[in-house]
């Protein structure tokens, strides 16, 4: 009879060694994507993400169109002659009384950023168009002027402000 001392490694301790690590490795395989697809999609984490937005390109009179939260934002460098006539409006004469100043942040008048979806029944509008040369909406009608405020047509409210924020004089972040 034969006996093999504890110090010396027999074939079947390199099987041993050999399946754990087989083993470990194949459950390592199995728990990466399992616990990975417990993840949010990158999809989901953009729709909700905030969107920061560089003004300096953005020229005055122009309305540009962006995206957050699958909404589209207009975001329109208003001139001054459009800020002067946006602030002589009678406000108690609008359907959804609202001041240019309420429709802005303070110290930031010539931005003006809107939600771009019809309070109607959610078209988008069209910019610089109608008798207020703000917005108006080809599905029915409606009116806003440069601030963004309904004025004729079927629309029950004002276009929607999203939640944004200056970040310096030339960025702003949305969400």
């Amino acid at each position: 009879m034969t006996t093999v001392s504890s110090a010396e490694h027999t074939r079947r301790d390199f099987l041993y060694i050999a399946t754990g690590a087989v083993g470990a490795v194949g459950a390592a395989a199995v728990l990466v994507p399992l616990v990975s697809q417990m993840n949010p999609d990158a999809s989901t984490i953009a729709a909700g993400a905030p969107v920061d937005i560089n003004l300096a390109p953005i020229a005055e009179g122009q309305i540009v169109k962006v995206f957050w939260r699958s909404k589209p934002i207009f975001i329109f460098h208003r001139s001054p002659k459009e800020i002067e006539e946006a602030k002589k409006v009678d406000v108690a004469s609008l359907r959804d009384p609202a001041t240019d100043a309420e429709r802005t942040k303070p110290g930031h008048e010539k931005w003006l950023v809107v939600i771009g979806i019809c309070t109607h029944l959610g078209c988008i509008p069209l910019p610089h168009q109608g008798e207020f040369d703000g917005w108006f909406c080809p599905c029915h009608g409606s009116q806003y002027d440069t601030a963004g405020r309904i004025r004729k047509g079927p629309a029950p409210q004002n276009l929607h402000l999203p939640p944004y924020a200056f970040l310096s004089d030339t960025r702003i972040r949305i969400g």
